[in-house]
């Protein structure tokens, strides 16, 4: 058996520090204190990936570095070397992190149907990405329909899908999807609504429960089967306050139960990890993806880095321990400024440019999600543990070669000891304040 312990921490200037062949002893009744208890034949649910998403602004940002540091930036995410991502959202037409507010059509016939806006920023990033991993798989949100579609005639300010034109909007999604297939890039999954609920000075829209689910099982889902689309549907794609209510008020027929095959949602209001667990108890089949994540712009402050990758790590944690399927992170790149954004609502991403986008910046969140994304593999089941105090947050799987993945943050100031015991084997080590370490066990 071969283990492999990987640090981060920031007092220490550790990033991914690699401890080779950490010793082991045989286990023993006698080790009664500090246990943390892994059980590998206890398992839950399946891992579909991690990732981040590739907007407009993200795609702009990388396009201001040399060709060499693209290569480098895209490589530090999408290579098994760097975070193993696999997952990645798009937005359907602009969204607040595009250059500027933009839809697909501008007519009622739909005849002026382009995603050539696209083609500048957004496809190209995701063909660089698909060459390093093939692998890849795309969520996709739309942040508003076009105006024409909407009761307030706006793309801003929230407003209403008009009744006469679900189909148009229906449709109009089919375009989405089969002018993508165009670019060889396959749509995986489509959320119906980015954040549904809300009312926001950049592109928005908004859905009741009956209102969404209706749109899906009258409009959207028949219209995709009509047109050989295999696009899996996800709804809410909001925050996790009011995750378990929303799927309840939607998922409450079978038409809707075959319509939509899992649950997005957001992370902006708190915890809540209640709210996964009791969906996950009571729709066991269906799909539960983070699909959006990020802090405030931060300035590289050395205090906002620890706190913003703790919260990063705490949020992974608790979504993965309470039956979450896959994380998606938001911008993968964003400029010094934490733009660009048309409506300055800035913010951090993992790699962002530095001040005279000549390199790009590794925050810390970079090195925390990569202790999930790189080790945790697509097809993994989480699987049981118990600790000895909840000081020590952990997560644990088993990937489909069997090996098992172990994460362990420390949030709290103070340095903890322990001893994993997993079947025959003990590890005893300890766990610095303010760090964050994953065992690879094969």
């Amino acid at each position: 058996m071969k283990i492999v312990k990987i640090e981060t921490n920031y007092k220490k200037n550790l990033f991914f520090k690699k401890y080779e062949n950490i010793k082991i002893q045989k286990y023993s009744e006698k080790i009664e204190n500090k246990v943390i208890n892994i059980y590998p034949n206890i398992t839950y649910q399946t891992i579909l990936g991690f990732g981040g998403a590739i907007t407009e602004a993200a795609g702009y940002s990388l396009t201001k570095l040399s060709k060499e540091k693209q290569t480098s930036a895209l490589n530090a995410y999408f290579s098994t070397n760097g975070l193993n991502y696999n997952i990645c959202r798009l937005p359907i037409g602009s969204s607040d992190f595009s250059i500027k507010s933009y839809s697909y059509s501008y007519k009622e016939n739909l005849s002026d149907f382009s995603i050539e806006q696209d083609k500048e920023y957004i496809i190209p990033s995701i063909k660089s990405a698909l060459n390093i991993n093939p692998n890849i798989k795309f969520l996709s949100s739309p942040w508003s329909p076009p105006k024409f579609m909407k009761s307030n005639k706006m793309l801003v300010l929230g407003g209403k899908l008009l009744e006469k034109y679900k189909n148009t909007w229906a449709n109009y999604l089919v375009k989405y999807v089969q002018s993508y297939r165009k670019e060889n890039i396959k749509i995986d999954y489509l959320t119906v609504q980015n954040e549904p609920n809300a009312v926001q000075i950049w592109e928005s829209c908004t859905y009741s429960p009956e209102e969404e689910i209706s749109f899906v099982v009258n409009n959207l889902y028949p219209t995709f089967k009509s047109n050989n689309i295999n696009t899996k549907i996800l709804i809410w794609d909001h925050n996790k306050d009011k995750l378990f209510s929303r799927t309840i008020a939607e998922l409450n027929n079978n038409k809707a139960l075959e319509s939509v095959v899992g649950i997005a949602f957001h992370y902006y209001t708190g915890d809540h990890f209640e709210n996964i667990s009791l969906t996950r108890e009571a729709f066991p089949t269906k799909l539960l993806i983070h699909t959006e994540g990020c802090t405030g712009y931060s300035k590289f402050d050395s205090k906002d880095e620890v706190h913003n990758a703790e919260l990063y790590g705490h949020e992974i944690l608790g979504d993965l321990n309470a039956g979450a399927n896959a994380y998606i992170d938001w911008n993968i790149f964003l400029d010094n400024k934490g733009g660009p954004n048309h409506k300055h609502n800035y913010c951090n991403s993992p790699i962002m440019l530095n001040f005279n986008n000549t390199d790009f910046i590794k925050n810390l969140t970079y090195y925390y999600i990569g202790h999930f994304s790189k080790y945790i593999q697509p097809g993994a089941k989480r699987i049981a543990f118990s600790r000895y105090t909840d000081n020590i947050e952990i997560t644990t799987f088993k990937n489909t070669n069997n090996s098992i993945v172990i994460v362990l943050l420390n949030k709290t100031n103070s340095n903890y000891e322990y001893n994993i015991c997993m079947q025959n084997i003990v590890i005893s080590d300890n766990l610095d304040s303010h760090s964050i370490v994953s065992y690879l066990i094969n």
